[in-house]
């Protein structure tokens, strides 16, 4: 069940309906839900900050949903609360800010997404130096795509102490070089291992501290 159908919740609705999950859409706002219901099976118009319209729904029969709500702090936070209420047991939520996320998770969330924080993160990560993708698992923990520095070229990762260094890890690569055979797998990554020797024009990925990676790619 994705609540709040705004260009966050109707992505993910639409995507999830592709993929071949069935979907619930709700949303209190009448055009929005004609508009998708050409392009979404199950939409309706509710209000979600009514416990009873989510009983006749039949909300308590779903497992896991999505609170997409956008601007309004207060529907957020209450629908999510009466999902907890109603016994779903895997709720998502989107954040406007980390206030915002906090209070969501004291109400019963179990996860909190802040989607428009986290691609600021990403793309000021991407811009600022030598990472090629960046990605947040946790608040103070992350993967990123770069490539592997000079003193990392041409030795086992073993013998590099990264993680003493750098606080991170080489966790795959991907060779880049014209025949791409260079590690095996032309063009694919694979899971690197002590052992594994780098070249020049690799790409790898790396897992670590959100500082201790950026602190990395400042050093290459």
């Amino acid at each position: 069940m994705v609540v709040g159908l705004g260009r966050f919740g109707t992505a993910l609705a639409q995507v999830l309906n592709r993929r071949g999950t069935e979907v619930l859409g709700i949303d209190n706002r009448s055009k929005v839900v004609q508009t998708l219901a050409g392009t979404l099976p199950g939409v309706v118009m509710a209000d979600s900050t009514d416990i009873e319209a989510l009983r006749q729904l039949g909300v308590p029969a779903y497992h896991r949903a999505v609170v997409a709500i956008g601007t309004d702090i207060e529907a957020s936070i209450l629908t999510t609360s009466l999902l907890v209420e109603l016994g779903v047991a895997d709720i998502w939520a989107k954040a406007l800010n980390r206030q915002h996320g906090r209070i969501l998770e004291r109400v019963g969330a179990h996860h909190v997404v802040l989607p428009e924080h986290d691609m600021g993160e990403r793309v000021a990560r991407l811009l600022a130096g030598r990472i090629l993708d960046y990605i947040a698992v946790d608040e103070d923990f992350a993967m990123a795509k770069t490539k592997p520095p000079r003193e990392l070229v041409g030795v086992p990762l073993r013998e590099t102490r990264l993680r003493s260094r750098y606080g991170v890890t080489v966790v795959a690569v991907k060779a880049e070089t014209p025949d791409g055979t260079a590690h095996g797998h032309p063009g694919k990554f694979t899971y690197a291992t002590a052992d594994t020797v780098l070249s020049y024009g690799d790409i790898i990925l790396i897992v670590g501290g959100a500082d201790d990676i950026e602190r990395f790619a400042e050093a290459q």
